[in-house]
């Protein structure tokens, strides 16, 4: 990327998607995510935020199932197995079909997913181009805690921002933000729109997203969702397999809680540099999770950025490269290399 990119000076209003998934449906949950990129786009988006892995949904077994981390436990492992045959693959068919989405209504669409590459699960940030054509990835850096029984680790060569008409977007998932280091690498790339994704955006991760907009002198997408438990048995039940998954379902439904019980809360809003809300936060309550279940929009005003460099600009001014210096190793690592 060019390091001296700079942000358009007009005005843009970015839709969140808080609705939740198809859970652990692939197919069901990419045709959702294309309705609703068409439908921000048509309520004036130019770009378009789902939260972190929604596509097919966030493994919320992980947290909330009494017995998700057992050793050899049958439902983990049919969960796993189900988790991993729909999740995205880069290039493919579905992965074809949201480019497209992005091409066809002219927007840029940022969206996290189960990435399977090889034999691995990855968190996956995927910022498509809205000319339906260029994108970059994020690859989850360090899953946390309980999402190592699901996730790999990604290296620095997704480390990435992509620039568009808008401006530079680039983007981190859920606790990449308390990782100091990775927050100064994404500084260097001047974000006028940074993306933070969260399973739902809690209020020790409105604080982080906050920080973040000020520390980088960016607006800041904090993009959650809103899911209860009686959505994900639903979702889980759409599948053609689930019948014959009693194991996995078993686990699903050792979920503390009734249907409407909500898992997720949303919580998404748009932050702008001085840690103002520019929209939202929007959250579910109990028994009222429809309520949340929206799209959140606001503005990015690209003004109130060059402003508040004035104060504080962590790459340029207010650094001290006499004192500090950061390598970031961008190399895509592998196992096995051929030389």
């Amino acid at each position: 990327m060019n390091q001296t990119a700079m942000h358009s000076k007009n005005r843009f209003t970015v839709a969140l998607v808080q609705d939740a998934p198809i859970f652990l449906n692939l197919d069901a949950t990419v045709a959702r995510a294309v309705d609703l990129v068409a439908e921000a786009a048509s309520n004036g988006a130019r770009v378009v935020v789902f939260g972190e892995t929604w596509l097919p949904g966030y493994p919320v077994w992980i947290d909330a199932a009494p017995r998700a981390a057992i050793w050899d436990h049958p439902g983990a492992k049919a969960l796993y197995r189900l988790l991993s045959r729909n999740s995205l693959e880069i290039p493919s068919p579905h992965f074809d079909r949201l480019r497209a989405a992005a091409g066809e209504a002219g927007v840029v669409v940022v969206i996290g997913a189960h990435e399977h590459r090889g034999g691995t699960l990855y968190n996956t940030v995927v910022t498509f181009a809205a000319n339906g054509e260029d994108y970059v990835l994020h690859r989850k850096l360090t899953p946390t805690y309980t999402e190592r029984l699901v996730w790999g680790q990604g290296d620095g060569s997704t480390l990435t921002a992509l620039e568009t008409q808008e401006g530079v977007i680039g983007s981190l998932v859920c606790w990449e933000h308390w990782m100091p280091l990775a927050r100064a690498a994404m500084h260097a790339k001047r974000e006028t729109l940074h993306i933070a994704q969260w399973p739902w955006v809690r209020e020790l991760h409105q604080v982080c997203s906050r920080q973040y907009a000020f520390e980088g002198q960016c607006f800041v997408a904090a993009s959650g969702c809103v899911m209860t438990k009686g959505q994900v048995l639903a979702g889980f039940d759409s599948l053609q397999e689930a019948a014959n998954e009693g194991e996995a379902r078993a686990m699903l439904e050792s979920i503390e809680g009734e249907d409407d019980t909500l898992l997720l809360r949303g919580g998404s809003c748009l932050i702008a540099p001085d840690i103002s809300f520019v929209a939202g936060p929007a959250f579910a309550e109990d028994g009222h999770a429809a309520s949340a279940e929206t799209i959140v929009y606001g503005d990015v005003d690209p003004a109130l950025i060059d402003e508040g460099r004035m104060y504080l600009d962590s790459d340029g001014h207010y650094s001290r490269p006499d004192v500090f210096r950061l390598e970031v190793n961008t190399r895509a690592l592998s196992n096995v290399v051929d030389v």
